[in-house]
């Protein structure tokens, strides 16, 4: 129980109703301005893939799929995917988008070896999204570009929400603040990776923090990255690498930083190998997303996921995940919850 919050004397801005009509507006609202702020056109998403393709998020390396049998093809098995990072790579390339366009689905994941807490569930629900860009565009100011398009959808749903909520106050920033995750650990030597979060969250109020998954200056990571999707070694100028990164703000109700969103240009043919490399992940060369890609045969797009439940739950004030989506918790966390005001669904 140690690893959820409780803050103190918590209670609920919405009531269960007023909280299930909510979250239906959050999300219809900030889809639509998503999707128009990138060009990106809604497509429909696998539930499950197939096992050996190479196509599902395979996330840090470790974390278990999970799998099942299909009878009615050979017992081939099929696996509930953890994202679609490299999934929509294949769409968009099938779909022949031209740079600048793109597409957004509803991704539904099981991630069965997620520690639970206040935003950590089994069952994960994100818009996943992706973009064709020019070769010429894998830069960091292309990305830092798409950042404030995102940074600007959530501003107005932030107003959406209160104003047909006026007890749900504004508190995002104007801008949000661009930091190298590299710099970020010069700054905080002494720090874990999710303190020093907290200090530059605390700072700022909203942050894109750059470089995620490659070596800092110590030969440590800010956080675990997939090698086969986000491009985290490539120079993104100013003597950094990395053309990555995740959207964090600062949580109110929790007291820390907060990730609603992480994104980035997806690898070259060139940063997959050296990735792949670095991590001692060669192996995967004999699936067929990654003979393609290393072929050049998958378009070149900038991509990333927006989590549904954890953007609810940031809009609506809630100190549970389990406020906003319906999952398997344990009984202890249920009643312990219940015991400090938190209703879970």
């Amino acid at each position: 129980m140690s690893k959820v919050k409780f803050p103190k004397d918590y209670k609920s801005l919405l009531g269960v109703r007023e909280t299930e009509h909510a979250i239906v507006m959050v999300k219809d609202f900030f889809q639509t301005q998503l999707s128009t702020a990138l060009n990106l056109t809604r497509v429909t998403a696998p539930l499950f893939v197939e096992s050996g393709k190479g196509l599902n998020d395979d996330l840090n390396g470790v974390e278990r799929a999970v799998k099942f049998p299909a009878k009615d093809l050979n017992d081939a098995q099929l696996e509930i995917v953890h994202s679609l990072a490299k999934w929509k790579r294949v769409k968009v390339t099938d779909m022949n988008l031209m740079p600048g366009f793109g597409i957004y689905t509803d991704m539904n994941a099981i991630r069965a070896d997620e520690e639970l807490d206040n935003i950590h569930s089994l069952y994960v629900d994100q818009w996943d999204w992706c973009a064709c860009l020019e070769e010429s565009e894998r830069n960091v100011m292309y990305l830092k570009e798409t950042v404030k398009k995102i940074y600007d959808c959530l501003k107005r749903t932030e107003f959406f929400i209160y104003d047909r909520y006026e007890n749900i106050k504004p508190i995002l920033p104007e801008k949000i603040q661009f930091i190298y995750s590299d710099d970020l650990q010069r700054k905080y030597p002494d720090l874990t990776p999710k303190e020093r979060e907290n200090k530059v969250c605390q700072e700022f109020g909203a942050v894109f923090l750059i470089g995620i998954g490659g070596k800092l200056p110590d030969g440590t990571i800010h956080d675990g990255r997939a090698p086969d999707y986000d491009d985290w070694i490539s120079e993104s100028g100013d003597g950094h690498r990395g053309l990555n990164g995740d959207l964090l703000v600062w949580n109110p109700v929790l007291q820390e930083a907060y990730e609603l969103s992480s994104m980035g240009i997806r690898v070259s043919p060139e940063s997959l190998k050296l990735q792949l490399e670095e991590r001692g992940c060669m192996d995967r060369m004999k699936f067929e997303f990654h003979k393609k890609l290393a072929a050049g045969e998958l378009s070149y797009t900038i991509g990333g996921g927006v989590g549904q439940s954890r953007l609810c739950m940031f809009f609506l004030r809630k100190a549970h995940i389990g406020e906003i989506q319906v999952s398997i918790w344990p009984d202890s966390m249920r009643e312990e919850c219940k015991r400090n005001g938190i209703n879970l669904l």
